[in-house]
């Protein structure tokens, strides 16, 4: 029996979330007998299941052309111009070999200029059955990752609120929406939403009406992400404090607003003036990019990481460490999360987007109500209690192993695959 083909497409292959849950998938379906592809814009490796678009100016070109477009209608503000995709450049997939062999196309985060809704629509006519993944609102709503308070993609996006209702260059979002519902219309499509939340707002899209919508979680390798028995070598090897309560933050760029710096400093702020023994006791480990910046802005010790190289090297540090962090103002089904808890890490975070799905409140974690430093500073100390850290690590590990085991999540998939092959 000929194996199934299957093409993922991504506009980078490791950099960003939606890049790593694709490749990861990649190659959990390739386990399960999947000939799986990947197929992205901006090529990391040289593995030969990874394909790219041919070398060209364009690439770069459609980049840009997608920004100028958003700055132009978000009235020439930069403070946004990450947090929309408008769509309208991108390449042609239809007639790359990879395409062309591919029994199921398998969309993931496709946006700045690597798709296109003129290319969606290509995709379309071909008909090839696809499988687009929701890594964030993007595809149920005209232009916005996040959409936030607002409901307008509901019915119809227009004046987005976050270009600033759209009076730029014209109303981008109703265009982008329309365009959208156009390629959509007929499409042999299944969406799919890494966490209930989305899967809950995908079902209200007017663009997604009719289509079906599943939740599958993202596979994470379990043989990297495991917990270790022990933590005191792995931090006398990273350099880390060898006594006392370590929580890791961690980001592609630290400073980033969206991921709660801000809240993460007042909650730390709050547990040096409530509890000054726990605070004492506690180093804070942030790594990532732009780590330099937040030099001398906590009042108890901080331990920069700027840089670690691979996945292994991110599993020693989980399992260093005594709770991981993640105070996101907006998130789906956080990778970092999920390998925390898998290294038996318990893990802290606001009740946003999927994060309450991962972090059960009080048995492998703490969950804070949105926008409390101060139920933060609650968390930080109830995950690194020395008393209760074993139960809620053991909780962690096991519930992770559960969610994100790749079989399952692979077997989850080529269900779907089928199911629209034979529609097909």
């Amino acid at each position: 029996m000929p194996l199934m083909k299957a093409l993922l497409v991504n506009t980078s292959e490791r950099t960003g979330g939606a890049a790593i849950a694709a490749h990861r998938l990649m190659y959990a379906l390739r386990a399960e007998g999947v000939e799986a592809k990947m197929l992205v814009r901006d090529r990391q490796t040289q593995a030969a299941e990874v394909c790219a678009l041919p070398p060209s100016w364009r690439n770069r070109a459609r980049f840009v052309a997608e920004r100028a477009l958003v700055w132009g209608a978000s009235r020439l503000r930069k403070r946004d111009i990450w947090r929309v995709d408008a769509a309208r450049f991108g390449a042609d997939i239809t007639q790359l070999p990879a395409f062309v062999e591919a029994d199921v196309v398998h969309l993931h985060w496709t946006q700045q200029g690597m798709l296109s809704t003129d290319g969606l629509r290509a995709i379309v006519r071909s008909g090839k059955p696809i499988v687009w993944t929701m890594h964030d609102m993007w595809p149920a709503t005209a232009v916005c990752h996040h959409a936030g308070a607002c409901m307008r993609f509901a019915t119809g996006c227009h004046h987005c609120p976050q270009l600033g209702d759209g009076r730029g260059w014209g109303d981008l979002a109703a265009h982008v929406f329309r365009h959208k519902r156009e390629a959509l219309a007929r499409a042999n499509v299944h969406f799919v939403a890494c966490s209930q939340w989305l899967g809950q707002l995908a079902r209200q899209s007017a663009l997604l009406a009719g289509k079906a919508v599943s939740v599958v979680g993202n596979a994470v390798p379990t043989q990297t992400f495991c917990p270790t028995n022990d933590r005191h070598a792995l931090r006398r090897a990273l350099g880390l404090p060898q006594s006392g309560r370590l929580v890791l933050f961690g980001a592609a760029k630290v400073t980033n607003r969206r991921k709660g710096i801000h809240l993460l400093q007042e909650a730390v702020a709050i547990l040096a003036k409530t509890n000054p023994q726990a605070a004492s006791e506690t180093t804070l480990v942030v790594v990532g990019g732009e780590t330099e910046r937040l030099q001398g802005d906590w009042p108890t010790r901080a331990h920069a990481i700027p840089y670690l190289k691979g996945e292994a090297e991110m599993a020693r540090l989980y399992q260093a460490v005594d709770a991981f962090v993640t105070p996101s103002l907006e998130e789906n089904l956080p990778n970092t999360v999920a390998e925390a808890m898998l290294c038996g890490t318990p893990c802290v975070g606001f009740a946003v987007g999927g994060i309450p799905e991962m972090i059960a409140h009080r048995h492998n974690g703490y969950v804070a109500q949105p926008f409390d430093p101060a139920d933060l500073a609650a968390g930080l100390l109830f995950a690194t209690d020395p008393a209760r850290h074993e139960t809620l690590a053991h909780h962690a590990a096991a519930d992770a192993a559960r969610a994100h085991d790749p079989r399952t999540i692979a077997q989850q998939h080529i269900a779907i695959y089928k199911s629209l092959i034979s529609i097909h």
